[in-house]
């Protein structure tokens, strides 16, 4: 089971937890828990009390300028460090969701299928993206133009304040190939770590992704096009690129063979696109 606790700390030992199943969500939690705010914004992170602190105060800084209702909830994916308790310096707005290890894609999952904003979105646990594109991509949203947004870092307008390692750019570019034959020609960049979604579109994609390791972009990508999203791109600005969780040599394999899972568990008809309605977000000032 995966013990969860939407508050400041989660603590394995601690009686006040609530419990989910592991990597699910029921379906139908939406009646349960209303949309009570404007954005939840969700951060997987494992191992990451030296980054995450600085990822949390300028989300902070940022989104309390903006001015919207908005939560941010960690998921905490089995950290051996300090990174469950991290949010509790944060104030109200902030949450820790605990699992055991699972991998990215299925913290993801996990935060965004709790998540209870009119519009929810996650990044990474090193902030990559100036927000100014989440901002962007929330108008969007809101604004009732599309059910999914998409960073993307091919776009003309996308820009890098830092310079990317030659080989990690290199086999970027090649998995973009192989994505762009096997998921979607539009979003070529499934692996950019900012994406935004209405509460519904999240809850429609990630109560039906299988993927828990890097590549879950790529299946969240390929579910928006099969339950006939209405999908936009936007494009980011890479503000740092610091140490990487990705190891070529470890995942490059391992996700590509994911991708080609998809594609098969689609082939076989093993994804249920049944009884699928989207909603747009509630209008903010009736909310």
């Amino acid at each position: 089971m995966c013990a969860a606790r939407v508050s400041g700390v989660c603590s394995e030992h601690n009686d006040d937890v609530s419990t989910i199943p592991f990597g699910t969500t029921p379906p139908n939690q939406a009646l349960v828990f209303p949309s009570n705010h404007d954005l939840t914004l969700v951060i997987p992170a494992y191992n990451e009390e030296s980054r995450l602190p600085r990822t949390l105060t300028d989300a902070k800084t940022y989104l309390d300028q903006w001015g919207i209702d908005y939560r941010v909830i960690v998921v905490d994916d089995g950290s051996k460090d300090k990174t469950a308790a991290l949010s509790a310096t944060c104030g109200p707005r902030f949450s820790t969701i605990c699992q055991p290890n699972g991998g990215k894609g299925s913290a993801v999952r996990n935060g965004l299928l709790a998540a209870t904003g009119r519009v929810v979105a996650f990044t990474d646990a090193d902030l990559p993206y100036d927000l100014a594109a989440l901002k962007a991509a929330y108008e969007i949203v809101v604004a009732d133009h599309s059910d999914a947004v998409f960073g993307s870092r091919d776009m003309s307008d996308s820009a890098s304040l830092v310079e990317r390692q030659f080989w990690r750019t290199v086999a970027s570019s090649v998995f973009r190939g192989i994505v762009t034959f096997l998921v979607s020609r539009q979003v070529r960049d499934t692996q950019c770590g900012l994406k935004i979604f209405s509460r519904t579109a999240a809850r429609a994609i990630f109560s039906r992704t299988t993927i828990n390791g890097f590549a879950f972009d790529a299946e969240a990508v390929f579910l928006a096009h099969c339950l006939k999203l209405r999908v936009t791109k936007v494009p980011v600005t890479l503000i740092n690129e610091y140490a990487s969780t990705i190891s070529l040599s470890r995942n490059a394999i391992p996700m590509l063979l994911d991708v080609l899972r998809v594609r098969w568990r689609a082939l076989m008809g093993k994804y249920d696109f049944k009884d699928v309605t989207i909603q747009p977000p509630a209008n903010r000032a009736a909310a």
